[in-house]
């Protein structure tokens, strides 16, 4: 089955074409070129794919100016409406879209399943509210649509653990703040396993939380990684200084949202990595 993916340069990219394609699916990448041209051009392309899986955006852990906003919101929702658009010019149509999504829809306060009310009114939030929104159009074209709203994800080789473990083996490991924010993650062998249920159909269409049902801080991320890593963590990054670096991208980490994954528990999903330590001593004693 041919699986087409935008963003399989990244992080998540990266390891989801290396498991898929090791269980017999072809990977093929969308590259900025097919996305920089006609929905026309892109229909020509995936015309007769089993699976769009979409993991394009610019990342959010940057400073944000206005130009750089509207990079964000453009790598994303922008990107969406032409694979779309283009699904719905093709002649054989995929049978599936699934669009990664973040937990940043919801608001910092409360716990949230997928039917949380909460939303948040940020600009991240109406970033993956739009996004989503452009999705869920798919379906007009009866392709099966998957929303997935990514927890922080974990894996030695990318993302936040990546960046973490250079700053805890130089001394410098701490809580962001008070380390009060709440901090969902879901291992990377997750993503995997669901991300391939989803394209074997065995999960029901719809929005699902992809995190760890286990709800933590940052502060208690920082205590455990630093007690895997056997390094202090009394460094506390002021919550002013990311301010100042990030702009208003600095609540990414000064906040955090508690994000429970009911769709994927009811219907018996069972976790590798259910607990934070687990998924921490996992990757660290690599």
């Amino acid at each position: 089955m041919k699986i087409f993916i935008t963003g399989a340069s990244g992080f998540i990219g990266t390891n989801l074409g290396n498991y898929l394609t090791a269980n017999g699916f072809e990977i093929i990448p969308i590259s900025r070129k097919d996305l920089s041209g006609t929905s026309l051009e892109l229909s020509l392309k995936i015309d007769g794919a089993f699976a769009i899986i979409n993991l394009a955006g610019a990342t959010i852990s940057k400073r944000w100016t206005r130009k750089y906003k509207r990079e964000i919101y453009t790598s994303r929702i922008f990107t969406t409406k032409k694979i779309v658009e283009a699904i719905g010019l093709c002649k054989q149509r995929p049978e599936i879209l699934i669009n990664a999504s973040a937990i940043g829809i919801y608001d910092d306060i409360h716990i949230h399943d997928e039917q949380s009310k909460y939303i948040a009114y940020n600009y991240l939030a109406k970033v993956v509210r739009d996004w989503e929104h452009a999705t869920n159009c798919a379906m007009e074209f009866g392709t099966q649509v998957y929303i997935f709203r990514l927890g922080i994800v974990l894996g030695r080789n990318g993302g936040i653990l990546k960046k973490m473990v250079s700053l805890f083996k130089l001394g410098l490991g701490g809580k962001i703040g008070n380390g009060k924010q709440y901090f969902s993650f879901i291992h990377i062998k997750d993503i995997l396993n669901v991300f391939e249920l989803a394209l074997m159909k065995k999960l029901s269409v719809g929005v699902y939380n992809l995190t760890s049902p286990e709800i933590l801080s940052n502060k208690d991320f920082t205590k455990q990684i630093a007690k895997i890593l056997k390094r202090s963590a009394f460094f506390t990054v002021p919550a002013n200084l990311l301010h100042i670096l990030y702009n208003e991208g600095a609540t990414v980490l000064t906040g955090g949202q508690a994000a429970v994954p009911t769709n994927l528990l009811e219907q018996g999903y069972k976790f590798h990595f259910i607990k934070l330590f687990d998924a921490l001593t996992h990757e660290l004693n690599k």
